[in-house]
C-alpha cells in the first residue's frame, strides 16, 4: 500500500486532484468558520523551486500543513498575505512535500489520502506502554527528505510534536548542515484553540489563526549542530527565551530549576 501511495504522489495530476479535494473541504474552516491572518508572503514569492526548507512550530496534525498548502497556492496566483476566494485550487502549487510521523499517517484512510499531497513519513518515535520515547531520524528517512529537497520545497516541524516549547530534534540541524537549503521560519498560532489535536474537527469557532513567514535565515552551515538547532528554535519562537515570556511556564521552569539545585 505504501509503495502504491509513493508512486501515485509522484504524479502531478493526482496531487492536483488531492489538493483540490482537501482544499475545498478545508477552506471554510480556515476562512469562514474561523479567521486567518497571514503575514510575510513577500518572503516566499521569489524562492527557487528546490532546496527550500520551511521550519515551523506545530499545533495540530493536519490543519497546519493544509494551511501552508493553501497559502502556497494563493501566492502562486499572485495573492499577498491573504487567501481570498479559493480559485487557486484550479491550478495549485504542488512542488512541496511535508514531513510527518509514520505513526500519524497510518492512523486512518483520511491520513493515507492526505499522504498523496506529498507526505514524507519518518520514524520519529516509538512507544513503551503509555510512554513516548524520542529518537533521531533514521538514515533512510534522512535520504527521503534530501531527495525531496533536491527538486522541491519541504515543510518540517523540528519539534515533531504539537506540545509547545518541546525541544527540537537534531535531525533538522543535520539536514540543514548537509544540504544547505534556504531556510524559512514560520510561526503559527490559534490552531490549537480552533481545532482538535488532529486538526480535522472544530474546537472553538471564530478563532483567529495566524501564520507568519519570516525572512530566510542567515545560517553558518559550518557551525555545530547544537548552534544551528538553537537558531532554528529561536526563529520559530519555541526556544527557552520565548517560553520564559509565558507566565505560567516561566514559573514552572523556575520551580523545577530550584528543585534541581536543592
Amino acid at each position: 500500500m505504501s509503495e502504491l501511495i509513493d508512486r501515485l504522489k509522484q504524479i502531478r495530476l493526482v496531487r492536483k486532484l488531492v489538493y483540490a479535494v482537501v482544499g475545498v473541504i478545508s477552506y471554510p474552516g480556515l476562512a469562514i468558520v474561523n479567521r486567518i491572518k497571514i503575514s510575510g508572503t513577500e518572503n516566499i514569492e521569489n524562492l527557487p523551486r528546490k532546496n527550500v526548507l520551511f521550519v515551523s512550530n506545530h499545533q495540530t496534525y493536519f490543519a497546519d500543513v493544509i494551511t501552508f498548502l493553501h497559502i502556497f497556492c494563493a501566492v502562486k496566483w499572485g495573492k499577498k498575505n491573504k487567501l481570498g476566494l479559493p480559485y487557486y485550487l484550479l491550478n495549485p502549487f504542488t512542488n512541496v512535500y511535508y514531513v510527518a510521523a509514520e505513526e500519524t499517517m497510518k492512523g486512518s484512510w483520511i491520513s493515507k489520502f492526505f499522504m498523496l499531497a506529498g507526505g514524507l513519513t519518518v520514524k520519529r518515535t516509538w512507544r513503551t506502554g503509555a510512554t513516548e520515547v524520542r529518537k533521531g531520524l533514521e538514515v533512510s528517512d534522512t535520504r527521503k527528505i534530501e531527495r525531496a529537497l533536491s527538486n522541491s520545497w519541504v515543510i518540517t516541524f523540528p519539534q515533531g510534536t504539537t506540545k509547545p516549547f518541546a525541544p527540537g530534534r537534531k535531525g533538522t540541524a543535520l539536514i540543514i548542515k548537509k544540504n544547505r537549503p534556504i531556510v524559512i521560519p514560520v510561526v503559527i498560532n490559534g490552531f490549537w484553540r480552533a481545532f482538535g489535536k488532529k486538526g480535522l474537527t472544530f474546537k472553538k469557532k471564530g478563532s483567529l489563526l495566524t501564520v507568519k513567514f519570516k525572512e530566510p535565515l542567515v545560517i553558518d552551515f559550518d557551525a555545530p549542530n547544537e548552534m544551528i538547532l538553537e537558531q532554528i528554535m529561536d526563529s520559530i519562537e519555541q526556544s527557552r527565551k520565548y517560553m520564559m515570556k509565558v507566565p505560567h511556564l516561566a514559573e514552572t521552569f523556575k520551580e523545577k530549576s530550584a528543585s534541581n539545585k536543592s
